[in-house]
């Protein structure tokens, strides 16, 4: 009987780690999108998904001599019609406070003077059947630490 109980609380998890899957893939897509997008604006990608102790970036990337911090928001629908909130507003004060903690444990690396630095958000909306709409944001917002 506890063989059986243990096999049915794995049956029902499986919707739920499908679905984050499912959100995994489309995030996933949506960053390989945006890094294709910067790179034919002429950006140089240093790295996808910094991970640190003090949060993540999902691209670092290189706009002549000024480090970029790229934050990309992939969704299936865009609310940008101003009933819902849009892709670009999801990146809000906490997330932006994150975002900033990492970049500077990211420039704390560099040891001597860093280089010039800013925020930008990548929002790509990707509705079914349909080819991503991609809204780049440069200097998306000022660093709050």
């Amino acid at each position: 009987m506890l063989t059986l109980s243990w096999l049915q609380s794995l049956v029902k998890r499986e919707p739920q780690k499908q679905k984050a899957k499912a959100r995994d893939t489309l995030g996933d897509r949506g960053e390989n999108v945006a890094a294709r997008y910067l790179r034919n604006q002429g950006f140089r990608i240093l790295t996808r998904n910094f991970r640190c102790p003090l949060g993540e970036i999902d691209i670092v990337a290189r706009d002549g001599r000024t480090l970029v911090f790229c934050e990309v928001k992939t969704r299936s629908y865009d609310d940008n019609n101003g009933v819902g909130i849009s892709p670009e507003d999801q990146v809000n004060t906490v997330k932006r406070h994150q975002i900033s903690k990492a970049a500077r444990y990211y420039l704390s690396r560099y040891g001597t003077v860093p280089p010039p630095a800013r925020f930008d958000v990548v929002a790509v909306v990707w509705p079914n059947n349909a080819d991503p709409l991609i809204r780049h944001t440069p200097s998306a917002f000022e660093a709050t630490f």
